[in-house]
């Protein structure tokens, strides 16, 4: 990181609520706190795979908490997440791999895009309960994001190249070899190492790594 910048990797799928959660506040920080924030675009179900973790809906008494913590959340940190029992099963079978496949393209060529076209991945999945795996889908998201149907176009053609397809993989897992088992994964360096913390509610932590201040979740 340039100019005494502590970077700070997010490692997210859009699938993950709590991701957003996380993503949202880190914006918000990154012009707070002295750190170089770089988004990370990865797939959860490679993680999920890999470490043999399984997802919350899995287990109805951690779904049943994870329904009231996310309305919880959402209103503390003050991102528009709205989650029902059926969003939890949507998780379940339709996969994000061609969004994040499509953000990953999007990294590749026109990074500074990243931030609102991944808001309005969550915005579309998390907020307004709609699809984000097929491709109308795709370029709607991408249209509300600001990117030119041309832009668009061409993001969706790269994202099926063994160049996406391989990026994106190599992000993955370079989350698992930080020692990632879910998302969001978080990864200060700080002091010549990584520092992993996992989920949206460990910044507070992440602050006090870096001798930052932690001023909750909306520093004005």
């Amino acid at each position: 990181a340039g100019m005494g910048l502590t970077a700070v990797e997010l490692f997210y799928d859009v699938v993950s609520p709590y991701s957003w959660l996380g993503f949202e506040v880190l914006c918000r920080y990154q012009h707070v706190w002295k750190i170089d924030l770089r988004f990370r675009p990865a797939f959860l179900g490679g993680i999920m795979h890999a470490t043999g973790n399984k997802p919350p809906a899995m287990l109805p008494k951690r779904e049943e908490y994870m329904l009231k913590d996310i309305k919880r959340m959402a209103k503390y940190y003050q991102v528009p997440v709205k989650i029902s029992g059926d969003d939890l099963q949507r998780m379940l079978v339709k996969s994000t791999l061609g969004a994040m496949r499509f953000i990953t393209a999007l990294d590749m060529t026109e990074p500074k895009y990243l931030e609102p076209l991944s808001r309005e991945f969550w915005m579309r999945f998390w907020s307004q309960h709609e699809d984000i795996s097929e491709v109308e889908s795709i370029l709607a998201v991408a249209r509300q994001a600001g990117l030119s149907s041309e832009l668009a176009q061409k993001l969706l053609e790269m994202s099926s190249s063994p160049a996406v397809k391989n990026r994106l993989k190599e992000t993955t897992e370079e989350a698992l070899k930080y020692g990632a088992f879910g998302m969001p994964a978080v990864v200060a360096h700080f002091n010549e190492e990584p520092h992993l913390f996992f989920g949206s509610d460990r910044l507070e932590l992440l602050a006090s790594v870096i001798g930052e201040k932690w001023l909750g979740p909306v520093p004005s």
